[in-house]
């Protein structure tokens, strides 16, 4: 952060409300800035919308919610084009004001907190995302009731950063609970219980626990069938979960068509040249190469 930023941003957090130092005419210029760069990203020039949002953050005026719209929406820029380092200290920044001017227990800084998360998670900093995520699930826990759905989002990200620590043990409860809070919220149909069921599948079948896996990944491919239709790529996803499920236990019988299913769905989505393809692929010929 450059001096001239710093001495703004505590300028900033000393203030609730547009103050004397931000000129109309710069509160203008900051509005034609965010446009443009808002107007970029949904056309997905992010390089573009990331220099208009820059500008737009040297002249931001003097308010705590235009810094933190500013400071977020630079950094989903910078998240999408895989800029995690750069991304990370205008998150940082975003919490630090909302914290402060609104309370860590707000639904803006819990929104922060988690999309900062999101990101630490990306980059592989589990030991970074999951403090965050414990601290939302017990700012929600006092709050809610036991059975929110928010609550149910909150244990499904903490259950993630401890899956991807290889912390299975400690994963599964939190999606068990998790799983069955959407269950009873939004009913046994939803495509958010298709996500949620994936995800525990995935931990079942990383740990070789393919019994329990199996109807996991059957059940979510149900549901993406009839909420998204047959031809959907996330429905091409569960396929592949199943048949690489199928494949580790040496039944190519089965896997087969779900990869050449999976196969005609992304060919058709995407073009034949696209890495899903080659992927399935690839592994659609180890299995058939093992099978002889």
């Amino acid at each position: 952060m450059s001096a001239k930023l710093l001495r703004r941003s505590l300028a900033i957090l000393g203030c609730l409300c547009l103050g004397p130092a931000a000129t109309a005419a710069e509160g203008g210029f900051w509005d034609r800035y965010m446009a443009a760069g808002w107007a970029a990203h949904q056309k997905a020039r992010y390089a573009e919308a990331e220099r208009q949002m820059e500008a737009a953050l040297r002249i931001v005026p003097m308010d705590p919610a235009l810094l933190v719209l500013n400071l977020s929406a630079l950094a989903k820029v910078l998240h999408e084009q895989g800029k995690y380092a750069e991304a990370a200290p205008h998150l940082e920044w975003a919490l630090e004001v909302r914290e402060k001017t609104l309370g860590p227990a707000h639904i803006e800084a819990i929104g922060i907190r988690d999309d900062l998360a999101a990101l630490y998670r990306d980059q592989g900093r589990y030991d970074k995302a999951e403090p965050l995520y414990r601290r939302t699930l017990a700012i929600r826990e006092r709050a809610l009731r036991p059975d929110h759905i928010d609550i149910a989002a909150s244990l499904a990200n903490l259950g993630l950063a401890y899956q991807a620590q290889g912390r299975h043990a400690e994963a599964e409860p939190l999606y068990r609970r998790a799983l069955s809070i959407l269950e009873k919220k939004l009913g046994p149909d939803h495509i958010e219980v298709a996500g949620l069921s994936n995800n525990l599948a995935v931990l079942y079948h990383e740990q070789g626990n393919y019994a329990e896996a199996e109807p996991l990944y059957q059940r979510a491919l149900e549901i993406e069938e009839t909420a998204a239709g047959p031809a959907h790529p996330d429905v091409a996803n569960s396929l592949i979960n199943l048949a690489d499920l199928y494949a580790d236990q040496d039944r190519p019988g089965d896997a087969e068509p779900l990869y050449r299913r999976a196969l005609a769905i992304l060919k058709a989505s995407f073009g034949p040249d696209h890495a899903g393809v080659e992927m399935v692929l690839e592994r659609l010929a180890a299995m058939l190469q093992d099978a002889r």
